[in-house]
């Protein structure tokens, strides 16, 4: 049963969910006594899937966590991201340390970051619907036909409420129709995706998990898919390897993507991307993906038309393949696209790790289909040791595996306190095509690698290559 108090939720595990043996994991606050969590099997890493844990929990103010390695001494321990101060105190396979509050971090024994242990403390939810008031539609644990659950959902239900416990939608696409709320209760498992077309005004929430793992690739099941839609906010849930991207966006407008955790680990399984989007508020978030976390993109496939207005702040990216930030790459190639007024804010990156070096890059714009991208700001991003790519790609390019045509211009781009604390002999790279195919107006100010204020692109090992020109450093 859930455990809670004014400070701190503690949400049961399900009957059949995937646990992970490797830890075991307590918290407590106010020297109160210890509540024990479940640790869940997640996997990570395309190339090389691998297991590791996750644990969540509700709070408010500072709690106290206990981690046991039940296999095997603890040498070392790292708690990232980094920015976050927490340092543990090991005793023998025992690890102690205190947050300050709700964090998404990483617990890495003896250096591997691929058996590791995912502590996400979000805030204490507020506003949960209540399953007893009327128009709340509850949805008991069980195997579930979806085309008789949207039968039920009549012009009187405002909320699906999924209860604790596993369900199996049989079908597993669950249009939502507009003026909706489905929420996920913590302690829920739904092994299933939801759909939002065409509609507006609607809500994903809650503190459970979405559970995708057993589709098969080849469905490309999105978590939640987001089509000619508005006004649609999707809030605190966990996503678990989904066969394609965890949030897809096309053709929608004022969409809020707040405090949502994924991972995964098949090909193209990306964390958010939109395509002809435009008010797009993506704010505390954890993502650990097998291909980019994050790409914003104009047009592609029936979504057609330009992107602009995303904020992405507050959060943390793990990109075991691919890019953590990635913009511009597909448009309309016969007329281009406007990709525009793009912020990356407080933003921990903990992995980069891409095989091909067309693709590289930490924060990447990589122009093309005759697109123009403007307007873009990197502000307070850290960036931590990774293990291949670059730290900043920005090209205007012709890619023939997806693109028909060059991209057209890359202007104003705006590099604001960004810190690497690492080691990347691969050089970043700003380039042009020709000489009307352009990069214009780079301007970093306050770029650190290790501490050391970087002042010229040799400094900090940037190409700054043909058809680029006004970039300055400060």
């Amino acid at each position: 049963m859930t455990v809670s108090s004014k400070r701190m939720t503690i949400y049961p595990a399900p009957e059949g969910a995937a646990g992970n043996s490797n830890y075991t994991v307590r918290v407590r606050q106010d020297q109160d006594e210890w509540r024990p969590l479940f640790c869940y099997n997640v996997k990570v890493d395309m190339h090389d899937v691998r297991n590791t844990s996750m644990v969540y929990f509700d709070c408010a103010g500072t709690v106290e966590v206990e981690v046991v390695k039940n296999d095997g001494e603890i040498r070392d321990v790292a708690i990232r991201p980094a920015s976050a101060g927490i340092d543990g105190v090991v005793n023998g396979n025992r690890v102690t340390f205190t947050m300050d509050g709700p964090r998404k971090l990483s617990f890495e024994v003896n250096g591997d970051r691929f058996h590791n242990l995912h502590i996400f403390a979000n805030p204490i939810e507020e506003g949960a619907p209540n399953p007893a008031d009327s128009g709340v539609f509850v949805v008991q644990p069980g195997i579930h036909r979806t085309e008789q659950l949207q039968s039920l959902i009549s012009t009187e239900v405002s909320v699906i409420y999924f209860e604790s416990g596993m369900h199996v939608l049989e079908h597993p696409q669950l249009r939502i129709p507009s003026g909706v709320t489905v929420y996920v209760a913590g302690g829920a498992v739904v092994a299933g995706a939801f759909v939002c077309d065409r509609v507006q005004d609607v809500t994903i929430r809650g503190r459970g998990i979405v559970y995708m793992s057993d589709f098969e690739k080849t469905t490309y099941y999105r978590a939640v898919k987001i089509m000619f839609s508005k006004q649609v906010t999707i809030e605190g849930i966990i996503v678990v390897d989904p066969p394609h991207y965890t949030v897809f966006i096309g053709k929608s407008e004022h969409i809020t993507i707040r405090n949502i955790k994924s991972f995964s680990t098949r090909g193209w399984s990306d964390g958010i991307d939109m395509m002809a989007s435009s008010h797009v508020n993506v704010d505390d978030v954890f993502l650990r993906t097998s291909d980019d976390c994050i790409a914003i993109y104009g047009s592609r496939w029936d979504y057609q038309g330009d992107t602009r207005d995303v904020t992405v702040r507050n959060s943390v990216l793990w990109a075991d393949v691919a890019h953590p930030m990635n913009v511009g790459g597909h448009g309309n190639h016969e007329k281009g696209d406007i990709v525009e007024n793009i912020l990356f804010e407080n933003i921990d990156v903990l992995e980069h790790h891409e095989p091909q070096p067309y693709y590289w890059g930490c924060m990447s714009i990589n122009c093309g289909d005759n697109n123009t991208v403007r307007n873009v700001t990197y502000r307070d991003i850290r960036i931590e040791q990774f293990e291949l790519g670059q730290l900043i790609d920005i090209r205007v390019l012709f890619n023939p595996k997806y693109n028909p045509c060059p991209g057209f211009r890359v202007e104003n781009i705006f590099f604001d306190n960004i810190a690497f604390n690492g080691t990347c002999d691969n050089p970043s790279v700003i380039a042009g095509f020709d000489e009307s195919r352009i990069v214009k107006g780079v301007k970093f100010r306050n770029l650190r690698i290790n501490a050391r204020h970087i002042l010229s692109p040799e400094s900090g090992n940037i190409r700054i290559e043909e058809h680029a020109h006004d970039v300055t450093f400060t």
